[in-house]
């Protein structure tokens, strides 16, 4: 045997063998700590440092295949979530929802919270989250409506639904939503959770007492500041999704404070602007959002700025 050899092979098994730490654990790190709990992996994980600086993808955990959902741990920093907080909260109005039959929006009792949209591009935080989801998704930042932040008080809920649509006038613009990432602004000190009542993962979810009765109709996500749920809508061909059946349960102690992005198949942006400056109203809703006050409390989106109109100026009148 050539005496070099020889040499590699005597330095390769006296360090094998006279090390006991150097192990197949050492060697393979993350299959040795696959048996940690969830709260080990995120206290690890915090310790490290590496919380809220982009998208990361050995953060993200995939929860189901029926729907597709998956969870990114920190996808926002501490700092991100309390902005966002301040953007929204002299701006908040009851939320809304889709009539099935006519497309509009209208007030109803499956869900009692507080909330307001975002600009697009709003500041550099927005952006960067935008841009954020974008790496994530794979969807392009076109693709998505203009951020809606959710306020949830003591006992208020999003009944379980759907964020695909049921009728026409909404799939004109974008498509269906094919996509939702919903992002935890707060903690929240009991209920609160994300529920999906057809997940294939709901029989397998252990649950204790820290999870609401609602949570435990379902598969659940606690709500925990910084976090981030993505799940689809639609299947891959591009038919929807009934097991995407989502719903808020009810906060029992504390707060919760989100942000919704939803992503369509196609560009959402409007392909037509009206001209800088004209005189007119782009959506039907302008005359009842401005009547609710809106021109002051979302002047980006209602009259807009230097550099774009808004989209109300008409019953806003500022032209």
């Amino acid at each position: 045997m050539d005496f070099r050899v020889f040499l590699t092979l005597f330095i390769f098994f006296f360090f094998l063998f006279s090390f006991p730490h150097f192990s197949h654990s050492a060697v393979f790190p993350r299959q040795a700590n696959l048996k940690i709990t969830e709260e080990e992996s995120y206290i690890r994980l915090k310790t490290r440092g590496g919380l809220g600086s982009g998208f990361d993808p050995t953060r993200v955990t995939q929860l189901s295949w029926h729907p597709r959902a998956f969870l990114h741990q920190n996808l926002l920093s501490d700092e991100e979530c309390d902005h966002l907080i301040d953007l929204a909260k002299d701006k908040l109005e009851v939320s809304m929802v889709a009539d099935n039959e006519s497309g509009k929006s209208i007030k109803s009792k499956v869900r009692t919270s507080s909330g307001m949209f975002l600009s697009k591009n709003q500041d550099e935080v927005v952006k960067s989250i935008e841009a954020r989801i974008a790496a994530w998704t794979f969807l392009p930042p076109e693709n998505g409506e203009a951020m809606q932040i959710l306020h949830y008080e003591n006992g208020q809920k999003y009944e379980p639904h759907y964020d695909y649509f049921h009728d026409k006038a909404n799939q004109e613009l974008g498509g269906h939503r094919i996509a939702t990432v919903l992002m935890y602004l707060s903690n929240v000190e009991k209920g609160g959770e994300t529920v999906f009542p057809d997940s294939e993962a709901k029989e397998i979810q252990p649950k204790d007492d820290t999870w609401s009765d609602c949570a435990k109709k379902g598969y659940a996500v606690k709500p925990r500041k910084g976090d981030a749920l993505l799940f689809f809508s639609l299947h891959p061909n591009a038919t929807t999704d009934p097991n995407s059946l989502h719903g808020s349960c009810p906060v029992i102690e504390g707060e919760k404070w989100s942000a919704t992005k939803w992503i369509h198949v196609r560009n959402f942006d409007k392909p037509v602007r009206t001209a800088k400056g004209a005189c007119a109203d782009e959506n039907e809703n302008c005359p009842q959002w401005a009547a609710a006050g809106e021109c002051q409390k979302n002047p980006l989106y209602m009259v807009g700025s230097k550099d774009a109109s808004g989209y109300c100026r008409k019953s806003c009148n500022v032209c």
